[in-house]
């Protein structure tokens, strides 16, 4: 009889596509499908990912159970956890798919050294990128340090891999005697007091079904129109698939395959404009964990090392406005109150929301970045750091330090008619939207009509535009001084 596979599933949560499990499943032989919460992250999943987490878990685990499968949940140290079970098990193989962050990759060798010293047979396989991040190199076999080439060659590399087929049938093996598994509300992933995330179960559905649905309804729906649409985030212009490629319910692969197809046979109405820049989110994604790999830290050092120098300024009380969308700029806290109420935040308003952050309150982009990773249901590791690097003017390729999202413009440009601003700030709701993105410059008689008192309810501007710009301006300078 074949003896048994263990697929260790991780960033992972599908069937189709799934490199690892497909392995285990052509293998021949039971099985076994093990979940490991790692208690020993040096950054543990933030408080929205762990509701998540929750619901895809319970989606993965129904989804394996049609097909025969179990899904067994452990909590502890995956370098005790994932031999003893391989070893209670008689397996003969271990297959996972890959991580690319350094704690990740350091403790997957120190597993896999274990694994064959007692003689497994231990695969990893790619599931989470179109390119490997070694794959793609300057002619110099350098990394790439500037987005546009980097994403030129990774296209150049050829046509990218077919997703797999997710299996049929999944013979799961009979779980050994002595070893312990844990229910899923053991882990204690969701929140209980209070119960904050009402709003995130109104907004998403997490599993591989809803990334496909989600998908789909892209496919047929915003691609078209993309390319103009992205940056409006009073309108539904973009895909909201990024929690589930966070989680691995769906991959880059399966998303460019389906994109193909439906532009291919006329399924989208998308026109060139609008497949292109598409497909360029997804390289953004990639190049992240290009620089990821090649840079370790960077979710916590600067990738330039003069900005160690930056003047930073420590405000706690400005910091905690920010986050609760209190900083009496309209699309600033829109941004910062869609984020906490739907574990979500609109790309465009992400870059305005950060700007403000950096530039206009001078606080360490650290700090916005760990918010995000604590609030955002799609907290990427390597997407999340080289984002707030590329706002800061610290990172790769990064935006220039005279690049200073102007609030104001910001939200008359891409909410003209303040739709985003007043479905997440309500007390603004009736001022007409030739002030709503500035409601301390509005008459007193607009603002009394509109049953809106600065200060009372609603926040005076934390700092004024024109002199935060110039501070910031000023700060950024004295780097090159």
């Amino acid at each position: 009889m074949t003896a048994a596979s263990l697929v260790w599933f991780r960033t992972d949560l599908r069937l189709a596509d799934n490199p690892a499990l497909s392995a285990a499943v052509a293998a021949g032989g039971p099985v076994a499908c093990l979940y490991v919460l790692d208690d020993g992250l040096r950054r543990p999943p933030g408080g929205a990912m762990r509701w998540w987490l929750h619901h895809s878990l319970a989606t993965l685990a129904g989804a394996l159970a049609e097909r025969g499968g179990a899904l067994w949940l452990a909590r502890g140290d995956p370098a005790v956890i994932v031999p003893r079970f391989a070893q209670a098990l008689g397996a003969g193989r271990v297959f996972w798919n890959r991580r690319y962050g350094a704690q990740e990759r350091a403790l997957d060798a120190q597993i896999k050294a274990d694994l064959r010293s007692r003689s497994l047979e231990v695969e990893s396989f790619n599931a989470t990128l179109l390119r490997e991040p070694w794959a793609v190199q300057t002619q110099g076999g350098t990394p790439f340090k500037v987005f546009t080439p980097f994403w030129r060659s990774a296209q150049a590399l050829g046509p990218f891999a077919a997703p797999l087929p997710a299996p049929g049938r999944i013979a799961a093996p009979t779980l050994p005697s002595g070893l312990n598994v844990t229910g899923l509300d053991a882990l204690a992933l969701l929140p209980t007091r209070p119960n904050w995330a009402v709003g995130l179960w109104a907004s998403w559905t997490p599993g591989e079904a809803g990334a496909a649905e989600a998908l789909g309804d892209f496919l047929v729906g915003p691609l078209a129109g993309y390319a103009s649409n992205r940056d409006r985030p009073d309108r539904t212009g973009t895909s909201r698939l990024s929690p589930h490629l966070a989680f691995g319910e769906i991959g880059p692969r399966q998303i460019v395959r389906a994109l193909l197809l439906a532009t291919d046979t006329g399924a989208s109405a998308a026109q060139p404009a609008d497949v292109s820049r598409f497909l360029a989110e997804l390289g953004w994604r990639e190049f992240s964990y290009h620089l990821l790999f090649h840079n370790p830290d960077l979710p916590r050092k600067n990738h330039q090392p003069k900005f160690d120098a930056f003047p930073w300024r420590s405000d706690p009380a400005a910091l905690v406005a920010w986050q609760r969308g209190r900083t009496g700029y309209p699309i600033v806290d829109a941004g910062m109150r869609q984020l906490w109420q739907t574990g979500w935040m609109h790309n465009r308003v992400r870059m305005v929301v950060a700007s403000f952050l950096i530039k206009h309150l001078l606080l360490d982009w650290r700090l916005g970045e760990a918010w995000f990773h604590d609030t955002l249901v799609d907290a990427d590791p390597a997407n999340n750091a080289a984002s707030w690097q590329w706002v800061a003017g610290s990172g790769a390729d990064a935006a220039p330090y005279y690049r200073i999202f102007n609030p104001m413009t910001q939200g008359e440009t891409f909410d003209p008619d303040g739709t985003y601003v007043r479905t997440y700030v309500p007390e603004l709701a009736r001022l007409p939207a030739a002030h709503i993105h500035a409601p301390w410059q509005a008459p007193a008689m607009v603002l009394a009509t509109a049953g809106v008192r600065l200060g009372i309810d609603y926040p005076q501007p934390l700092v004024d535009h024109a002199a935060a710009r110039a501070r910031a301006l000023a700060a950024f300078k004295s780097l090159s001084a």
